[in-house]
């Protein structure tokens, strides 16, 4: 992914929260090799039973992952996008994760929203045009198309 981040901001965590974002991130330092069709059904498997992720949780995620990991303080915005939800996941919640990208200039990035507003993202996020999303099935928002034809999953 392309958007850089500038100066995120670290918070103070406890041991067990502390703990939970290492957990969180190793996680999804796993998952990110997997091809994108294949990660959005793992994170589609893990989004179910969950309740919706309020934007409180959704952020102090993010910032947790950003906090214990230099990758997803830096360039790391698939990384640190799977490690927010994976950390909600744990704590019983799900934000919607989404992937998309922009034309103008090109870039393509990764992120958690919740009620369609994206947590803790610095840039202007209106012109993305999602492309994978996992939403949760109570958000009231459409899942993104499937990145490949049906008869070519990854």
């Amino acid at each position: 992914m392309s958007i850089p981040v500038v100066s995120e901001h670290r918070v103070v965590l406890g041991l067990r929260m502390g703990a939970l974002a290492r957990v969180s991130v190793g996680i999804a330092r796993v998952l990110v090799l997997l091809p994108p069709g294949r990660l959005r059904r793992v994170l589609a498997v893990l989004s179910r039973g969950s309740r919706p992720a309020t934007e409180r949780q959704a952020a102090f995620a993010r910032q947790a992952a950003v906090t214990v990991s230099v990758r997803c303080a830096g360039l790391g915005c698939l990384q640190r996008s799977v490690a927010a939800a994976v950390m909600c996941r744990i704590q019983g919640a799900w934000p919607d994760w989404c992937t998309g990208f922009r034309t103008e200039p090109f870039g393509a990035h990764a992120w958690v929203e919740v009620d369609g507003r994206p947590v803790g993202e610095p840039a202007d996020m209106s012109r993305f045009q999602t492309v994978i999303a996992v939403r949760h099935p109570r958000s009231g928002r459409q899942p993104a198309a499937a990145p490949y034809p049906r008869g070519r999953q990854a």
